[in-house]
């Protein structure tokens, strides 16, 4: 929690300093300076204006987050392009008739968050093939993470993906966490959860909660509590493990709680009366715990929750702070293999510029 409040303090204090910044860079344009007479005082407050309704619009369109995701992105490109034609003018020992550094950082911001809408709107299939010496037949699991329902698509959305899932014929969908989101519909929900009713899997699906299945601002909010979740996955046949083990012939899965939770298990505990000889996958959705499941010897760890790292530059944020064990992709260590999943959709941004949406098939042999 102590991070995310400094990273938030950073951010406010980013947010105001660049707008001080942006009102005097956008106050280089020919028009301005033309509308203003070069009155300093005037310009600052023309400019001040352009950005303060801009910014309205923004969040009047997307979001308060998402207003200030885009400010602080165009922010960046303003300060790189200042200082690359500050230099340059330096050198030449002359200054420009056209204001190149602004207009190169306005369409350098639009394509970046374009290509960043595009990356998160958009969903891929990621591959992994992995290899175990255990006796077990080869196996295909599809895993999704972070569908954060509302978000980037709704219920009927989710059905479609799933649709699209199912073509690479999984024996097993494994669901690690952040399923709905805190602002998520109740019919939404219930849709998403009826799609995943009588998919043909050999070992079935399984789900562990997230960080936001529970809802921070609880079931009033959205209409539904977590048990209402769980029920309608149940029903749909899903089944809902949080610090609970399940076996089937020689595979064992085991759904960890939310590590953000009190009271979670240790991965040690969930795994002692597993026998050594069987494969286990472990959902867990937060990926801190990665040396405690390579001593426990599990097989296989899945995770979401860190988004592939969201935006660049700051993709690796929560690896520098000793958050996460890893942002994105898979791991070894010892014999557990690991994967982090960018996630199926986003919570909240909608930008993704150091990542991308994904489901991911593996292929165990």
């Amino acid at each position: 929690m102590t991070m995310w409040l400094i990273i938030l303090a950073a951010v406010l204090a980013a947010f105001a300093a660049g707008t001080v910044y942006l009102t005097v860079a956008v106050g280089r344009f020919g028009l301005i300076k033309k509308l203003s007479g070069d009155r300093k005082w005037l310009k600052g407050l023309i400019s001040f204006g352009i950005i303060a309704i801009v910014f309205a619009a923004l969040v009047f369109l997307t979001s308060v987050t998402n207003a200030i995701i885009i400010l602080l992105s165009t922010l960046m490109f303003f300060l790189i392009y200042g200082l690359i034609f500050r230099i340059i003018r330096a050198v030449r020992k002359k200054d420009f008739t056209c204001n190149w550094a602004g207009w190169l950082a306005l369409v350098t911001s639009a394509v970046y968050l374009g290509v960043g809408y595009y990356l998160c709107f958009h969903i891929w299939q990621t591959d992994y093939t992995i290899s175990t010496d255990k006796n077990i037949s080869p196996m295909r699991i599809a895993l999704i993470a972070d569908s954060h329902l509302g978000t980037t698509f709704d219920g009927e959305g989710f059905a479609k993906q799933l649709d699209r899932i199912m073509e690479q014929k999984p024996d097993m969908l494994l669901i690690a966490g952040d399923f709905v989101d805190d602002s998520t519909k109740r019919e939404d929900m219930i849709t998403a959860c009826k799609a995943l009713s009588g998919l043909k899997l050999n070992y079935g699906a399984f789900y562990c909660y997230g960080n936001h299945d529970k809802s921070y601002y609880g079931s009033e909010h959205r209409g539904f509590s977590a048990e209402d979740l769980a029920a309608e996955l149940e029903k749909s046949g899903v089944r809902v493990l949080e610090d609970s083990v399940f076996s089937a012939d020689n595979i064992t899965i085991i759904g960890r709680r939310d590590s953000g939770e009190k009271e979670r298990a240790e991965i040690s505990d969930l795994m002692k009366d597993v026998p050594a000889e069987n494969y286990t996958i472990v959902l867990d959705h937060q990926p801190n715990d990665y040396d405690n499941e390579a001593a426990a010897n599990a097989d296989l760890v899945v995770s979401g929750h860190t988004h592939g790292g969201q935006l660049f530059p700051v993709t690796y944020v929560g690896e520098w702070f000793s958050i996460n064990d890893a942002t994105y992709g898979h791991e070894r260590r010892k014999n557990t293999d690991f994967i982090v999943t960018s996630g199926i959709s986003d919570w909240e941004i909608l930008f993704k510029t150091g990542t991308k949406s994904e489901y991911v098939i593996i292929d165990i042999q």
